[in-house]
């Protein structure tokens, strides 16, 4: 079935965006969670009514858009959000939070699609990078810090990156190859032919001296 996300969901779309999914993926996920509803025909038309308008906001020309890139060039966003010990977010940060963010500070619209970059997992600083007009980006920094706190220093942030990565399994001792077990087992082809000669000569020296006997 059709819904028209109202929220980011990782994996299925940005908000506003109508999408297909499962009819039971809906039912029993999205709308018991409002992050979509279902994709009537007049609430499509009032979506795509209200990215018109909010189109108007966008960029237009080269000029526009680099205009915008300068002013961009000076903004910070901030986003406070429910971190655990080690950094990472219990939720995420999203392009489109990204871009909200953007007109709420700076009332400049941005076309959400052309955030460059996936949610933001962790706290820490970042550049994130948007595609203004064909050619025109512009980094902005962004800084994501949690609730009710402080970002802390970069050699701390990655500390706590590295406390959460899973520790690497120690080396296993190998034995010796099979290939050198065989090796020292068995004696090599060449030893083997010697050996065996070794043990036919004295046969044939003993069938020898019998005949020289015989003879005589």
């Amino acid at each position: 079935m059709d819904v028209i996300l109202l929220r980011d969901v990782e994996k299925v779309g940005l908000r506003g965006d109508v999408v297909s999914v499962a009819r039971g993926y809906a039912r029993n996920y999205l709308f018991p969670r409002r992050l979509a509803e279902e994709a009537t025909a007049p609430k499509v038309a009032e979506l795509r009514k209200r990215e018109t308008q909010r189109a108007r906001h966008e960029a237009k020309t080269v000029e526009d858009a680099q205009a915008v890139a300068t002013a961009l060039g000076k903004v910070e966003l901030r986003f406070e959000v429910k971190a655990g010990p080690t950094g990472a977010l219990f939720g995420s940060v999203t392009p489109t939070d990204i871009v909200d963010e953007l007109w709420s500070t700076a009332k400049v619209r941005v076309d959400r699609r052309k955030v460059e970059i996936d949610t933001i997992k962790r706290i820490g600083r970042y550049d994130v990078p948007i595609e203004l007009f064909q050619d025109v980006r512009v980094d902005v920094r962004t800084v994501v810090v949690p609730e009710g706190g402080e970002l802390p220093s970069d050699e701390e942030l990655a500390a706590l990156e590295a406390a959460e990565r899973p520790a690497e399994p120690e080396p296993v001792h190998e034995g010796p190859a099979l290939e050198e077990v065989l090796a020292e087992e068995e004696p090599a082809e060449a030893e083997v032919e010697v050996e065996l000669e070794a043990e036919a000569e004295p046969e044939w020296r003993a069938d020898a001296e019998a005949a020289l006997r015989d003879d005589s």
